[in-house]
């Protein structure tokens, strides 16, 4: 997977960065974790003014040769690109297993402790944090309860 850096926040982006560090300007962060993209990393870096460290499990889904082209002309098989179709598409399993690796050794680490903890990603992985804690939906679609552009959502270890 490869890391993209030609991807940095637009101006609109940028604002909403911005209207984040508003929304969460009174929490005291310990830890903050992001994607290796550099979108995440901006957000994370201007909401919080805190140093990132980034984790790949964090990166988005890898749409393979489908990355770049247009939605209407992609072929679909279920809720992602048609693997048989475009080489290197990941497979849902593997990125829920990614991503809920990354979250069950966050809880192992820091589970019982007080710490404010920011995790920096995008629609597929606040979809699936959000399933972590919640629980895959029924027709697997973590889109639907994923966190918006500039938006977040708060989640307590057990």
């Amino acid at each position: 997977m490869e890391t993209s850096f030609g991807n940095m926040l637009n101006e609109h982006g940028i604002e909403q960065a911005k209207g984040l560090r508003e929304k969460l300007k009174d929490i005291k962060f310990d830890y903050i974790f992001s994607s290796p993209q550099e979108r995440a990393i901006q957000t994370a870096g201007i909401a919080t003014g805190i140093k990132v460290i980034i984790d790949e499990r964090l990166n988005v889904f890898d749409l393979g040769e489908a990355d770049g082209l247009k939605k209407g002309e992609v072929k679909i098989a279920g809720a992602v690109p048609d693997s048989s179709v475009y080489n290197g598409v990941e497979e849902p399993n593997s990125y829920v297993k990614r991503v809920f690796g990354f979250m069950n050794e966050l809880e192992s680490k820091y589970g019982k402790k007080e710490l404010n903890i920011l995790l920096s990603g995008h629609r597929c992985t606040t979809g699936c944090i959000a399933a972590y804690f919640e629980g895959i939906l029924e027709d697997s679609n973590i889109l639907r309860i994923s966190s918006n552009n500039g938006e977040y959502k708060v989640y307590n270890f057990k």
